[in-house]
């Protein structure tokens, strides 16, 4: 380390090093065609080749692949201008993954996970334009315009009520 860095280097210096990992992680995730003692495929009753050992590729899997102790380790190497593309596009092929496990109704709840919690621009909250302080602002307008309604209707009814109590002494005196 050379005077002034701070922490321990870098795992990775270029992009190149990581490119092959994150290949064979994929290449991992896809499983192998399962054979027979002569080396024949085998195929389920629906005559598809059996795979073994497949599984769903996700950020974290990746980031272990990579050697990363965490997610989040490899969440920082994408923010790196010379891993940015690489760790970008690896983590896209996560997400495209996971989007198609949206339309298997096996994969759908976990799917929807995955995309909310690792990737941008997915949530299940509703989008508002409005911040937390804008939003106060307006529900206290709202308040203050109900506050002014009810006042005006306590006025009315109180108006009403004296005209009636001067009708009635304006009758009370025709009377007499």
């Amino acid at each position: 380390m050379t005077k002034g860095q701070v922490g321990r280097p870098p795992k990775y210096e270029h992009k190149e090093e990581i490119e092959g990992l994150i290949e064979e992680y994929f290449k991992k995730c896809e499983g192998e065609i399962l054979k027979d003692e002569e080396g024949e495929v085998i195929f389920d009753k629906f005559g598809n080749p059996v795979i073994v050992g497949a599984r769903p590729p996700t950020v974290t899997g990746l980031a272990l692949a990579l050697g990363f102790s965490t997610r989040l380790s490899l969440l920082n190497y994408q923010g790196k201008k010379e891993f940015m593309n690489t760790i970008t596009r690896a983590k896209s092929m996560v997400e495209a993954y996971a989007e198609e496990r949206l339309f298997d109704k096996d994969g759908s709840n976990g799917a929807r996970f995955s995309l909310i919690n690792n990737f941008r621009g997915w949530t299940e909250k509703p989008q508002t334009d409005l911040d937390e302080q804008e939003q106060e602002e307006r529900i206290q307008g709202m308040r203050l315009d109900n506050a002014v309604k009810r006042q005006q209707v306590k006025m009315e009814e109180s108006s009403s009520l004296g005209d009636i109590i001067e009708e009635a002494y304006k009758e009370r005196d025709e009377q007499t």
